[in-house]
Formats: C-alpha cells, structure tokens, sequence
C-alpha cells in the first residue's frame, strides 16, 4: 500500500472525512426537524444503495453467495437500523454534539466484546476503556450537563451498542469480498428496516410539511455523507497509513459538538466538554495501543515462525476498534469494520 503522505489527496481526502462524517450528525438534526427520524434515515440508506449498487454492479463487482447476502443483510441490520436509526431518534431529545460524544465510546465496546470472547487485549487498550467508560459515565449521569434528557441519552447508547456488536460480527460472518458490494447490501436493508419500523410505530411523512432546509439536509446525508466521505475512506485505506486514516475516529466528535455549537446554537456546558475530552482520550489510547499492537504483530509474523489465531484475531479487531460510528461497511482488511453516522 501507498504510504506517501505528502500527497494532497491524502489530505484532501482526510479533511472530507474529518469535516463531513464530523457533520452527519448536525445533519440528522437538520433532517429530522420535519421529517421522521426512521423514515428519513430509511430514505436515505436506500437512495444511497441504489446509487452505489448502480456504480458496483456497472464495475461487475455486485457478487455474493447467499451466505454472504445473509451476513451482509445482518450487519446492515445492526448497523443501520439499531445504529443510525436509534441516533436519528435520539437526536429528538438530545443535541447532535452530546450524540457524537457518546457514539465515540463504539470503539470502548468492541474491545469489551473482545474480552468477553476471551481475546484480551492489553493493559493500555483496558485502561483506555476505563477512561472512556468514565467519560461516558460523567455525561450520561448529568444527562450531557442539560444538552438532553436521560431518554436521550439512553437511546443513543444503545444504538452505540448495536453499532459495536453489527461492527464485531463483521470480521466473524460471511460477508462479500468487495466492500462496495457489502455496503449496497447493509445500506439496502437497513434501509429498507428503517422504513418498515418507521411506519410500523406510526411515523408518517407529509410532503407539503417537510421543510426544504429538512430536504436539504437529507440530500447532504446521501451524496456526501453515505457517497463521497465513504468512498474517500475506503481510498485512504489504500493510500495513507492506517496511524493517519484512524484518527478520524477522535476528530469526528470534536468536529460534530463545534458545528452544532455554531450552527444550532447547541449549549455546551463546561462539564460535557470535559466529559466529552476524556471519552476522546479514552479512544484515542484504545486506537493508538491497538495500532501498535497490530504492528508488532505484523512484525512478529515476518519472522520464521507463525502467528497463532490470537494474533490474527487482534490485528483484524485493531481495524474495527479504530472505527468511528457510524456510516457504513468501510474495511481496513478485507472484512474490517468501521464507520459514522
């Protein structure tokens, strides 16, 4: 892989990463002020597979087994509708900063997951998931400081849960070898789970009461949220070092509360910046000790001896713990895991 990082497009890549992922939840708020919440996160999802489906099936990459369809379909489920569709209802009580702040903690629960399937990571990776847990703690507990309620914030953490465990089964289930082609699969019937649940508890969508600053913020959301920041991380992953590509997952958040800040006049109190700065920390020591971790790993496998399943299993779970919630199926390995809203 290409590692020149004096490549503007690498740069360039990596700032529509940081700027648009970071924004998706600013627009989910936009969105859902005159649209549902489930059904706009359906809509989106499907206008989005269609279009990606168009591309992948033109490149003849839109090949899978049944076995992988399934895995792909499960995945988009967890993803997409337990994930992204519970943020998008929890954005009706809670700000979309307070939101972001509390998805960072995906990579906290996939190293817990780990450990419960007897894959213990080090020291440094536990004690970055006690500081992070500690954030979320503080934030949850005072319900973001006012920025919402305790619905809220309950709501959103269990999408994060259902993003971790969707991110988790990735590297363990069949799924397509093109990422591309797994992706028009999860957004597909994730998309279309959004809309079933959506009017199944009794969303409904007037077209003459939907604002056009609503539409708008649902276009932004499938050109470039699901379009053009996934299709520049996946090139990132081909081009830049991965140290470089993950450090969307501590940005994002810090990008997310600045817009709505600014643009929504969200509050900010004192206590969910600092709150929202040890979650940060937390996750930024998860990722940094993972990467290292999977290097030594790298190394170790370069000498005359074999890596053992443990091994491999970190490597590929240093890829999904690196993964920022929550978008759609983005590999740094052939299955890897990762994403944002």
């Amino acid at each position: 892989m290409g590692s020149n990082t004096r490549d503007i497009r690498i740069w360039v890549a990596l700032g529509v990463v940081y700027v648009v992922w970071g924004s998706t939840y600013l627009a989910i708020r936009v969105a859902i002020e005159t649209l549902p919440p489930l059904i706009s996160g359906g809509l989106r999802f499907v206008v989005a597979s269609a279009v990606l489906g168009a591309v992948v099936a033109a490149r003849g990459k839109l090949r899978m087994t049944r076995r992988e369809f399934a895995g792909a379909a499960v995945v988009g489920v967890l993803l997409l509708l337990g994930g992204n569709g519970l943020v998008a209802v929890a954005e009706q009580h809670i700000t979309s900063g307070l939101a972001a702040l509390l998805v960072a903690s995906v990579p906290l629960w996939l190293v817990l997951f780990r450990t419960v399937f007897r894959d213990r990571p080090r020291g440094l990776t536990l004690l970055g998931v006690l500081i992070g847990f500690g954030g979320v703690a503080g934030i949850s507990l005072s319900s973001g400081g006012g920025s919402g309620s305790a619905l809220g914030v309950a709501i959103v953490l269990f999408g994060s849960l259902c993003w971790s465990s969707g991110s988790f089964m990735t590297g363990r289930i069949p799924m397509p070898r093109d990422p591309f082609a797994a992706s028009v699969v999860e957004m597909a019937v994730g998309g279309v789970g959004m809309l079933a649940v959506g009017f199944g508890l009794g969303e409904r969508m007037t077209l003459s009461e939907v604002s056009g600053r609503s539409w708008l913020a649902l276009a932004y959301l499938v050109v470039l949220g699901s379009l053009v920041a996934f299709t520049s991380y996946v090139w990132l992953l081909g081009h830049a070092p991965i140290s470089l590509v993950s450090t969307y997952a501590y940005v994002n958040p810090v990008v997310a509360v600045f817009l709505g800040m600014i643009v929504l006049n969200e509050s900010v109190t004192a206590g969910m910046l600092i709150a929202g700065a040890v979650i940060v920390v937390g996750v930024a020591l998860v990722v940094s000790t993972e990467r290292r971790n999977r290097n030594a790993a790298r190394a170790d496998a370069a000498q005359p001896v074999d890596a053992g399943p443990k091994e491999a299993v970190a490597d590929r779970n240093a890829s999904l713990a690196a993964g920022s919630p929550i978008e759609t199926r983005a590999p740094s390995a052939p299955n890897g895991r990762t994403a944002t809203p």
